[in-house]
């Protein structure tokens, strides 16, 4: 276990999201009800439109296709802030506080959908399917028509209602919550702050400010497992090929679950705790190879850890001043996204991560993050090793300013010798970017 070394920092109560002291008992105030108090409650910004198809407004001008890394566009919508995001080829799903999901194609508006309550606090894809996880502790399940691409139908939701039906008849499927009440075990008793997809597809993982996550089995709608994971809200939850699930919590921890078993006999059993720190843990992210695991915390640091035969503590990237709030990883590629309105780009080769650059432009917090490649934009460049790939992305930022910035971002460092640039300088970087040992924080935040 890695344990991080805590200097006390003053409070950020920008982020959209509620901030507490370190103190996990907070987030069992039988008096405190799901979102209430929030920030995001309170504001006078909290206003929506009474239709979810309103004009859209499009701002920015395409990157210059010589440029290495800028701003494509934004996509800016009144009526809510951006809580999630989830792409898949030319589509995007964007959530928000509206409880509108609206779908672009191409980065032009394509359709849209409106769930009955609850803000949309993340979007999973799968197929024809997508998964959206809300405020009000429900997991909604909607359907891509076959004949027409542009009509999602809600088909259900998780649990379904007969799934509740069968397990109310009994009473030991009952488990005690918050104010002592008592709650079907399948069934979420507080928001959904994150769902996540095996790499096979075949399972959703849902974790919730109720301290748990459970697992479900797509084929048949069925839960198999609810875990009691952590002390306060899980932030996050991530699962690897090789049977590892990570979660992360406002409690400051980051666990290790191992899965073992098939169908009703699956179980998750922690298997290792990454980090023990004072200030929360708010996002996880693992690479592509599956072979590094991310986490962003409150105090505005990201934690890796390398899995070569175990798992074990890779370093500190400091990039931010405030919270992270966002987590995406891509090729060599990690994206960090803040409530300083920032959003940085690692390259990492090897255990080194090296800055790329920092983009600028959110008047907001950046709360969610999603990268496509850009399959049309891969090119070779000469080197005096050889030829160099360069994988080039699309990448998504979602704010609190309700507007979603789509940015061109290459996986080669700038020039900087041509351009007579320090590296840091470039894109908005800040000079103190590096890695070093963890000095903690004192903050608490549920996303």
């Amino acid at each position: 276990m890695f344990e991080a070394d805590t200097i006390p920092r003053a409070k950020y109560n920008e982020t959209g999201e509620e901030i507490r002291n370190s103190n996990a008992s907070g987030f069992l105030d039988p008096n405190r009800l799901s979102g209430e108090g929030s920030p995001m409650m309170m504001s006078p910004w909290n206003q929506t439109t009474s239709s979810p198809f309103t004009n859209t407004t499009w701002s920015g001008k395409f990157a210059n296709e010589n440029s290495q890394t800028g701003l494509i566009g934004s996509l800016v919508r009144e009526e809510g802030h951006i809580y999630s995001l989830a792409a898949v080829k030319d589509l995007l799903y964007t959530g928000s506080d509206s409880k509108n999901i609206r779908v672009w194609k191409n980065m032009k508006e394509f359709t849209g959908f409106k769930s009955n309550s609850g803000l949309v606090k993340t979007i999973v894809l799968a197929g024809e399917k997508i998964f959206t996880g809300h405020q009000d502790g429900k997991i909604r399940v909607w359907k891509v028509s076959s004949k027409n691409p542009s009509s999602h139908k809600r088909s259900g939701t998780l649990p379904t209602l007969k799934d509740i039906f069968k397990s109310s008849i009994y009473p030991s499927n009952y488990v005690e919550t918050r104010r002592r009440r008592s709650a079907l075990w399948i069934k979420h008793s507080d928001a959904i702050s994150c769902l996540s997809l095996s790499p096979d597809k075949a399972l959703l993982y849902s974790a919730s400010w109720d301290r748990t996550f459970k697992v479900w089995r797509l084929s048949d709608s069925k839960c198999l497992e609810s875990v009691n994971a952590h002390d306060d809200a899980v932030n996050s939850v991530v699962a690897t090929a090789d049977g590892l699930v990570f979660t992360g919590s406002a409690d400051g921890t980051v666990k290790v679950w191992k899965r073992e078993g098939q169908g009703r006999g699956m179980k998750h059993t922690n298997s290792q705790t990454l980090l023990k720190q004072e200030c929360a843990v708010t996002a996880l992210a693992v690479s592509p190879t599956g072979t590094v695991i991310y986490c962003g915390s409150s105090d505005g640091l990201v934690n890796f850890w390398e899995n070569e035969k175990q798992l074990s503590h890779g370093g500190v990237i400091k990039g931010h001043k405030l919270a992270v709030l966002c987590l995406a990883a891509a090729g060599n590629l990690v994206f960090s996204g803040s409530a300083d309105k920032t959003i940085c780009i690692w390259k990492r080769e090897g255990s080194l991560h090296t800055s790329l650059s920092v983009l600028t432009g959110h008047t907001g917090p950046v709360k969610c993050l999603a990268v496509e490649e850009n399959s049309g934009q891969t090119s070779s460049s000469g080197s005096e090793s050889g030829s160099v790939q360069n994988h080039r992305w699309i990448v998504y930022s979602g704010s609190l300013d309700k507007s979603v910035k789509v940015w061109g971002v290459s996986e080669q460092a700038p020039d900087v010798n041509q351009m007579g640039i320090p590296p840091h300088h470039m894109m908005g970087g800040s000079s103190d970017m590096d890695s070093l040992p963890s000095d903690g924080g004192s903050q608490n935040l549920r996303m």
